[in-house]
């Protein structure tokens, strides 16, 4: 195929997801000379209603989706044979564009854990407060109220939260704080916040906040629909990027590859699947996955594509009541749906400024719980969690409508839903992502997601049904469970699900749940538990001697003038839903590369 040599600019970024839009807004609004240009497979997103009408989210996830590329894990033991699907952000903006808008921040402790010099949290915290504008409580001295990236309670307020918070501080006793995303305060049922302008109504992504705000800069550039094959080096000196139009965004398009050359620095910016797999096909990687590929090495890096790592989560649907407010009807396109896009338009207001995701609590288990959970957990929560009260093991939470698990979609007849969502945030196993070939010669993706491998892992969502149980059957609004999105309990288990006329009392007992119920779930969870849409780790920022594939600075081992900033960096797991940090690794990549450039960053 033919390679035509296109203009050249300073910097090129490929890929162009959420840390990738921080990285070359920041740097061009510091210095609007700068000739960046940034290359996405996916498309454009700028003021699409799918990406900026908060209600819209779960369409990006539908499987007919080109806003998501859905990535198939390898067939697993631990998941029943299952072959899990992972989705990632494919459109400018990325992830950003397309997740659920949940505001969460990891303790602050974890990014000292990482270990790494200059990414200690007293020198993050000052970028965290810079890249917000944080609509609720003022003067909080780790938010920020001055940053592009607006943080609400969203566009109205769901009465199902409340009852889930009422519940969870009196059934479940623990106490309540408005704000849970302070860096440490866990263990308390709290309001979720959201990624969304309490003013407009819209979505707040990195694309329009960093990107798309700049258009008046024409040295800023975006080309949509173009996917990165690998980088061009000249005695391992990154100079440029091969690529090629993506046959999803654009079908009908020549597919012959390109080169843009890049005189200063490439960045890497392709998420947790995609930079890798670049780095792979460029030559950087071991030795015998490049063999198989028939890709000459230029520099033996192991660690490229290992230590994947995600958040285990599981879906779990109930029956709301006539009168409680939730998302079901938009989510279906019924008449309700044009008064809110017109209260929307007018106001910014209305459930299209709403997620359906209003309450949370950062878990940790109470010495009871702890009692109540099999042994296979105890050595984990002894050596990683008993002696840090910052890090939560999981997330509870409740959604106003119901919510599609990937692993196991339901049809279910209209009507008023609420879900429970319990993810953990630390579990053990980790997986990898590597190129390959097939017999005929087509590239694919090996993908092993390691979900549940570690038998510590399943332990805390067995509990977490149950726990999340208890909760909902004591709200207002539950009207009982549906029962084909719960484990298969045996016939005449006292765990039956079925149809309520409301709650149990507050002080009812506790469902009692035999061996063969136990069992029951531990096989729902193996067949339903999925990603969370928060990988990270396969580039890690770690020594190269503990399998690190970019050093403080992000430069790439063994090669000058390629730098990898996204999520796949993330030497180690974080306790939050992982917008927040990937913007956070922008602002800090943005700092780096502006010093190494000599520009004020101020």
């Amino acid at each position: 195929m033919s390679q035509r040599i296109l203009s050249e600019f300073d910097i090129v970024f490929a890929g162009g997801g959420a840390t990738a839009c921080v990285v070359a807004g920041r740097l061009a609004a510091y210095d609007p000379s700068l000739r960046i240009l940034i290359l996405e497979a996916g498309q454009h997103t700028l003021n699409k209603p799918i990406h900026i009408q908060p209600y819209q989210y779960p369409l990006n996830q539908a499987p007919t989706s080109t806003t998501v590329t859905f990535h198939r894990g390898n067939p697993s033991p631990r998941l029943n044979g299952r072959a899990p699907i992972v989705p990632s952000g494919r459109c400018v903006g990325g992830a950003s564009c397309v997740n659920f808008m949940a505001y969460t921040r990891a303790p602050a402790s974890d990014f000292d854990d990482w270990g790494v010099d200059g990414w200690e949290s007293e020198n993050l915290i000052p970028l965290m407060k810079k890249l917000e504008t944080y609509e609720m409580q003022p003067n909080r001295p780790t938010h920020g109220y001055d940053g592009p990236i607006k943080v609400s309670s969203g566009g109205c307020k769901l009465g199902i939260a409340d009852e889930f918070i009422q519940v969870g501080t009196t059934y479940h006793k623990r106490q309540y704080a408005d704000d849970t995303d302070d860096l440490e305060t866990c263990n308390t049922y709290s309001p979720w916040r959201k990624y969304i302008n309490g003013t407009t109504g819209r979505r707040s992504d990195a694309a329009h906040h960093y990107v798309y705000n700049q258009a008046h800069n024409l040295n800023l550039q975006v080309w949509d629909g173009k996917r990165v094959k690998r980088i061009i080096f000249e005695d391992k000196r990154a100079v440029g990027v091969e690529f090629a139009s993506d046959p999803v965004s654009f079908p009908d398009a020549d597919q012959s590859s390109s080169i843009v050359r890049a005189s200063k620095l490439v960045v890497i910016s392709a998420g947790v699947f995609g930079s890798p797999t670049i780095l792979e096909r460029s030559g950087i990687g071991a030795e015998a996955i490049l063999k198989r590929c028939g890709i000459e090495q230029l520099v033996n890096l192991p660690g490229v594509g290992e230590n994947y790592q995600d958040h285990n989560l599981v879906f779990v649907p109930y029956l709301a009541a006539d009168e409680a407010v939730t998302m079901d009807a938009l989510w279906r396109g019924d008449s309700i749906l044009q008064e809110s896009l017109a209260e929307w338009n007018s106001s910014g207001k209305s459930l299209i400024a709403q997620n359906g995701l209003d309450a949370k609590i950062k878990w940790r288990p109470d010495d009871e719980e702890l009692k109540a959970m099999d042994s296979a957990f105890q050595p984990r929560w002894k050596e990683f969690f008993q002696d840090r009260p910052d890090k939560a093991v999981a997330i509870f939470c409740i959604f106003a409508g119901h919510v599609q698990p990937l692993s196991r979609p339901l049809v279910l007849p209209p009507r008023k839903y609420m879900c429970t969502g319990y993810y953990t945030l630390y579990p053990v196993s980790v997986g990898s992502v590597h190129i390959n070939v097939t017999e005929d010669g087509k590239e694919e993706m090996d993908f092993t997601t390691g979900f549940l491998d570690d038998p510590s892992d399943i332990v805390p969502l067995d509990f977490g049904y149950k726990k999340t149980r208890e909760l909902l059957r004591r709200m207002a609004s539950y009207r009982g469970e549906v029962a084909a999105g719960h484990p298969d309990f045996p016939e005449g288990s006292a765990a039956a699900c079925r149809e309520a006329s409301g709650p149990v009392d507050l002080n009812a007992p506790d469902i009692v749940y035999t061996t063969e119920d136990d069992e029951a779930i531990d096989r729902f969870h193996r067949d339903i538990m999925q990603t969370t849409w928060h990988s990270l780790g396969t580039c890690a920022m770690k020594p190269e001697a503990d399998q690190g594939v970019v050093d403080a600075r992000l430069n790439v081992y063994g090669v000058s003038n390629l730098k990898v900033a996204d999520m796949s960096i993330s030497p180690l797991n974080v306790g939050t839903n992982t917008y927040s940090t990937a913007l956070l690794i922008g602002e800090r990549a943005a700092m780096i590369i502006a010093e190494e450039l000599g520009i004020n960053c101020i």
